[in-house]
């Protein structure tokens, strides 16, 4: 079975160029929506897309690549998605179609850029990772307790202050405070 998907950005468009080629491709549904190409929720595609069936000669057909994502990432993850369910895809501008040997070509080729992307962002991540820790900074949110604040948290524990009191003193949570106390400390206190 042959699904289309057709989507126009505002309203002042129509769909109607679209819905003549999905028609003539043989589609005997077609999802219509209104969004931005640069909306990342977009629920009529995927509707189309659990409409699809798993191994079931289903295939999406658009009218052209960027109908259908809203960037290559985009794009190459709707591809692995269908690969995945061995759905076909069609652009009718592009002519990709997956049922051909070129068309196959294609989708392998961005599965591969996908993968040597997602490659490089890891590799990326980790040299900064490893670049920032030889300068002494560790990745994370700023630490709460400071020496002072522990300090001034047991000076005021040991006066008699609640637990709950002390904790706002410094401007923490008790659970924040009970973290930074060691086993005993923690264990004689109240809250």
């Amino acid at each position: 079975m042959q699904i289309g998907y057709a989507r126009i950005s505002t309203d002042t468009q129509t769909h109607d160029a679209q819905i003549a080629a999905l028609k003539a491709a043989g589609c005997e549904k077609i999802f219509i929506e209104t969004a931005s190409g640069a909306k990342k929720d977009r629920p009529v595609l995927n509707e189309a897309l659990a409409y699809l069936r798993p191994h079931a000669d289903d295939k999406l057909v658009v009218y052209k690549l960027d109908r259908v994502a809203r960037s290559l990432p985009h794009l190459i993850e709707i591809m692995d998605r269908l690969n995945q369910d061995n759905i076909e895809f069609q652009s009718l501008s592009e002519a990709i179609d997956t049922k051909t040997p070129g068309g196959r070509l294609l989708f392998h080729v961005m599965g591969a850029i996908s993968a040597f992307e997602r490659d490089l962002i890891i590799e990326r991540t980790q040299a900064g990772l490893r670049a920032a820790k030889a300068k002494g900074r560790v990745g994370g949110r700023p630490k709460k307790m400071t020496d002072d604040k522990i300090n001034a948290a047991r000076e005021l524990l040991a006066n008699g202050t609640a637990v709950r009191d002390a904790a706002a003193a410094v401007g923490v949570s008790v659970p924040t405070l009970y973290r930074w106390l060691p086993g005993k400390e923690r264990s004689s206190l109240s809250a």
